[in-house]
């Protein structure tokens, strides 16, 4: 049986799970909630571990999943070119390409923004 294009890779996925899982604060909580607005956000997304961390893509890099001390990051690779009507975007603002929203432990997400900004990174790549 062929695995769908827009299946997760499965060593992926229990790589992300094992990082969710490394942490025993509030960071993979916080991972886990990013990560599973991102999936909600597209059918056709697909997880992918590269440097070290989590990444999702759909006709490109969407954005990576970073874990610091204080913020869970996302990279928005092609971020400068993505519409922020919200303005979730609060990391890496100067950069000509990406873009990144720290997270940190006190953060409420906007989920309806979030989704809305994965979707219209989704199709910065498709153009």
């Amino acid at each position: 049986m062929a695995k769908s294009p827009s299946a997760p890779t499965p060593d992926a996925s229990a790589l992300i799970d094992a990082k969710i899982a490394s942490y025993d604060d509030w960071r993979g909580p916080m991972l886990a909630q990013v990560r599973a607005l991102i999936l909600a956000a597209h059918p056709d997304t697909i997880e992918e571990w590269k440097w070290d961390g989590p990444v999702w893509s759909n006709g490109g890099i969407i954005c990576t999943g970073e874990v610091y001390k204080k913020a869970v990051k996302t990279t928005f690779a092609k971020g400068a070119s993505v519409d922020d009507p919200t303005g979730l975007f609060n990391s890496s603002l100067e950069g000509k390409t990406r873009r990144a929203i720290d997270f940190f432990e006190s953060a409420d997400i906007d989920e309806a923004a979030f989704k809305s900004l994965v979707r219209a990174a989704i199709a910065v790549n498709h153009t």
